[in-house]
């Protein structure tokens, strides 16, 4: 059963009296479980998707429908609220809060959810530890490597337990180990336990290990394949 289907999407730019056609007419759906790769070039649209997909950015046509919820006709609060009980989000630039500690960023996420402090700050250390750092709980950013502040973006991702999770070239400030390290860490929560990963890239690294990539050309699908896991 797909937990997300995007049915003639379409959103043009029109910021100079010239229409642009960022994305042009897509139909996609994505069961849950998958671990998969929307590529394209630079200005190709796939990353006009994803925000649309997370409910960021509206469709000037058709629709985007979670779990049966038809998310682009939420009201603007509704939507916040939406978010924030369904989809993770880990962003190339990583939007950590550099006051805060690794353990209190992953903890925040939890805290706008009404979790209780003790229930947070467990569930916050053991997302830490299930991604690799956490002996860095009590860090903040400006003291993390790259990598390691992309786990805390990741471990704050899971912490509001998703439905999927959406990640915008979540490597593309990485180097090669921390890039490799980073998705095995994804791979085995995948496999383990079925958590929905949706990437936005050009890495070829991510791409080699996505199990279905779906390429966009000009606003547009342009092949949508998938192999054994």
């Amino acid at each position: 059963m797909a937990i997300i289907e995007v049915k003639n999407l379409h959103k043009i730019y029109d910021e100079t009296n010239v229409p642009v056609k960022a994305v042009n007419g897509i139909d996609l759906k994505v069961e849950k479980g998958e671990f998969t790769a929307i590529v394209g070039p630079s200005g190709s649209g796939k990353t006009t998707l994803l925000n649309m997909i997370g409910g960021l950015d509206k469709p000037t046509k058709g629709e985007v429908v979670i779990n049966d919820t038809k998310i682009h006709d939420l009201k603007s609060k509704d939507m916040i609220n939406f978010r924030l009980m369904n989809i993770g989000f880990v962003f190339q630039a990583y939007n950590l809060i550099p006051v805060l500690t690794a353990k209190e960023n992953v903890a925040f996420i939890m805290e706008l959810q009404k979790v209780s402090r003790k229930d947070r700050n467990q569930r916050a250390m053991e997302l830490l530890r299930n991604t690799g750092i956490g002996d860095k709980a009590n860090y903040r950013p400006g003291d993390l490597s790259g990598g390691q502040q992309q786990r805390v973006s990741v471990a704050r991702a899971l912490a509001s337990k998703p439905q999927f999770i959406l990640a915008d070239e979540p490597t593309a400030n990485l180097d090669s180990k921390s890039t490799a390290d980073l998705l095995d860490m994804m791979l085995e929560m995948n496999r383990e336990s079925e958590i929905t990963f949706i990437f936005s890239t050009h890495d070829q690294r991510v791409i080699d290990r996505a199990w279905r990539v779906v390429t966009i050309e000009d606003g547009k699908i342009s092949s949508d394949k998938t192999r054994e896991n």
